[in-house]
């Protein structure tokens, strides 16, 4: 078992390789009442816990349906209805569309109450759970709808992974890799020998990834828990990658459009940040040789371009991304004419 300790408006661990239901259990130790949030999905594997508080189970539509207003209203109303105070505490166990949901209900009921975070697949591992960032979508994009709110305690247990699809494995390993590119070049090496068939159950070698990603994260939060500047950095690949996300109407993992939005910023730091080609082919071969997609639709950028623009990192009428000139410097790459966008954009298109 590891430890990483968060400091952000308060200070939490992140436990990883400890049982997670034996850890849940004694974190959980004098709350009242305890409101167990997941998905449809999950409901058969989301075990009847033994504790002296009162538990209630609040399942959710599954995939990015339940990061909705009427979602949020519905467990609002089951909240009120079974008496929730400031002194119970909401547990999220599930991927990162439960935990960013979980969350912002424990950071609008009465204002903030503790949560836990129990991720079940390795992009929540890896990056939605941890950090503080909750949230839903609006029409208009997603997580734009959110709160700062950090959780109580993060719990890791990589026995979760294997009920997953491989599908769903590379997709976390976006979040992975982007952490390689962007702080940590070890994890960079390490992914250079993965084999996706191989290695997706090696639990010591998942858990050292994880381990990884999470201190890159916890040391931007601990920095930067708001994201006014240095922060910004964990965004590599996301303002494209969201607007991909979108664009397919979900139909793509957070991941798999993280991947396309990383080979993307690579190019754009080709030209702009001084990135070598070297580096950005290690871009392409990493992601495409889990599975990832690496290209998107031709003729789709004018739709990518609107939902870019209301991204949480435009200020404006401006784009920013995060680019690297080289793996672990990055800089703020803004002011790009649709011509630079379009001159990347082919470089990844179908």
């Amino acid at each position: 078992m590891s430890v990483i300790t968060v400091n952000s408006e308060h200070q939490y661990d992140v436990v990883i390789g400890n049982d997670w239901q034996s850890e849940l259990v004694s974190t959980l130790s004098g709350y009242a009442r305890v409101a167990i949030v997941f998905s449809e999905t999950q409901k058969e594997s989301i075990p009847k816990i033994s504790l002296d508080s009162e538990v209630h189970y609040f399942p959710m539509p599954d995939g990015e349906a339940a990061k909705s207003t009427q979602t949020i209203a519905k467990m609002w109303d089951w909240m009120g209805a079974a008496g929730f105070t400031r002194s119970d505490v909401v547990v999220g166990i599930g991927g990162g569309t439960v935990t960013d949901v979980a969350g912002f209900l424990s950071a609008t009921w009465m204002r903030g109450i503790d949560w836990i975070a129990v991720p079940t697949t390795l992009a929540g591992m890896v990056d939605a759970s941890v950090g503080g960032k909750t949230g839903i979508n609006s029409e208009y994009g997603k997580n734009l709808i959110g709160a700062f709110h950090s959780p109580k305690k993060v719990i890791i247990d990589s026995s979760w992974l294997k009920t997953l699809p491989t599908r769903d494995i590379a997709a976390g390993l976006a979040e992975v890799i982007k952490s390689g590119f962007i702080a940590d070049s070890s994890i960079l090496e390490i992914m250079m020998n993965f084999e996706i068939d191989r290695d997706r159950d090696n639990s010591n070698l998942l858990d050292q990834l994880i381990e990884k990603s999470v201190s890159v994260k916890a040391k931007v939060v601990n920095t930067d828990f708001k994201e006014s500047y240095e922060r910004e950095v964990l965004n590599y690949g996301h303002t494209l990658g969201h607007a991909v996300e979108r664009h397919s109407n979900f139909s793509l993992r957070h991941g798999e459009a993280v991947s396309i939005g990383l080979v993307f910023a690579a190019h754009l730091s080709a030209k702009h940040c001084g990135l070598s080609e070297s580096d950005v082919s290690l871009h392409i071969e990493l992601l495409k040789k889990i599975g990832l997609p690496i290209s998107y639709e031709r003729g789709a950028l004018p739709q990518l371009h609107a939902l870019m623009s209301v991204d949480k990192k435009s200020r404006g009428n401006t784009l920013r991304f995060v680019g690297l000139s080289s793996p672990g410097k990055t800089q703020r790459i803004e002011g790009l004419s649709i011509e630079d966008l379009s001159a990347a954009y082919e470089k990844i298109t179908q």
